[in-house]
């Protein structure tokens, strides 16, 4: 967790499944495009792992030790938290993209720097 809010997301279920809570969260396209299964978000400043996603929403376990130690365990449908996506995907983004070549041989020859 770098301490970075993305962006804000919307509780949209809670769910008991035995001592864990499942809750589903809506979230910004800007933030669900970095999510994948199995993979961190941060919300509220607490790292999660994604359980399952789909378009606009993801789902986290919140194990008994998460609720009693975070303000996880108190949100309730509808509350508004903290969005922080993984640094690693943002990276992969950013240097997947396509960029101009920059200073190339041909450049500095164009711009007489280098003579033939």
């Amino acid at each position: 967790v770098q301490g970075h809010i993305d962006a804000t997301g919307r509780v949209a279920s809670i769910m008991w499944d035995d001592q864990t809570i499942l809750v589903r969260f809506e979230a910004p396209a800007e933030v669900m495009r970095y999510l994948v299964e199995k993979g961190f978000i941060a919300v509220d400043g607490v790292s999660l792992t994604v359980v399952t996603r789909d378009v606009s929403s993801f789902q986290v376990s919140l194990v008994d030790y998460t609720q009693k130690h975070t303000t996880l365990g108190t949100r309730r449908v509808g509350d508004l938290v903290n969005l922080e996506v993984d640094i690693i995907a943002k990276y992969v983004e950013q240097l997947s993209l396509v960029r101009r070549p920059g200073i190339t041989v041909d450049f500095l020859q164009e711009h007489g720097f280098l003579v033939t």
